[in-house]
C-alpha cells in the first residue's frame, strides 16, 4: 500500500475482500468513540482522543487487525478467546470469515478510551 492520508483512502487501497469489513469496523469505532477524531499514524487509520491513539485498524494480505491499548485487550481477553480470535498485548487479528463481533468491538473501544482517560 502507498502512504494514505485518511480512512477512505486506506479502505479503498485495502484488498477488496477486506473493504466491507474495514468499513463496518470504522463505523463501529466511530459510534463507540464519539469524542475521538479520525487520524492516520504509521500508515494505519485510527481514532485519537487528545494525544492518545485509542483504536486503529489495518489490513494485511490474509487478515485484518484491530489495535487498542493493552488494558482493553486484557479486560476483554475471555470474550476474545470465546470468539475464537487471536490476540497479542495490543492487537486482535481477524478475517472476513471470522470477524470480531460488533458488540465486542464496541466494548474494546470503550475500554481503550477509558484506559486513555486514566481510569
Amino acid at each position: 500500500m502507498t502512504t494514505v492520508v485518511d480512512h477512505d483512502a486506506y479502505i479503498e487501497a485495502a484488498p477488496e475482500a477486506f473493504q466491507p469489513l474495514l468499513t463496518r469496523l470504522r463505523a463501529i469505532l466511530a459510534r463507540a468513540l464519539p469524542e475521538a477524531e479520525e487520524m492516520v499514524a504509521y500508515n494505519m487509520p485510527g481514532f485519537r482522543i487528545g494525544g492518545t491513539v485509542v483504536a486503529s485498524y489495518a489490513a494485511f494480505s490474509r487478515q485484518c487487525g484491530l489495535y487498542l491499548l493493552p488494558g482493553a485487550i486484557a479486560e476483554q481477553a475471555d470474550e476474545i478467546a470465546a470468539a475464537g480470535l487471536k490476540a497479542t498485548k495490543t492487537g486482535i487479528t481477524f478475517s472476513p470469515r471470522k470477524p470480531i463481533p460488533d458488540d465486542l468491538v464496541e466494548r474494546l473501544a470503550q475500554a481503550s478510551s477509558k484506559e486513555a482517560a486514566g481510569g
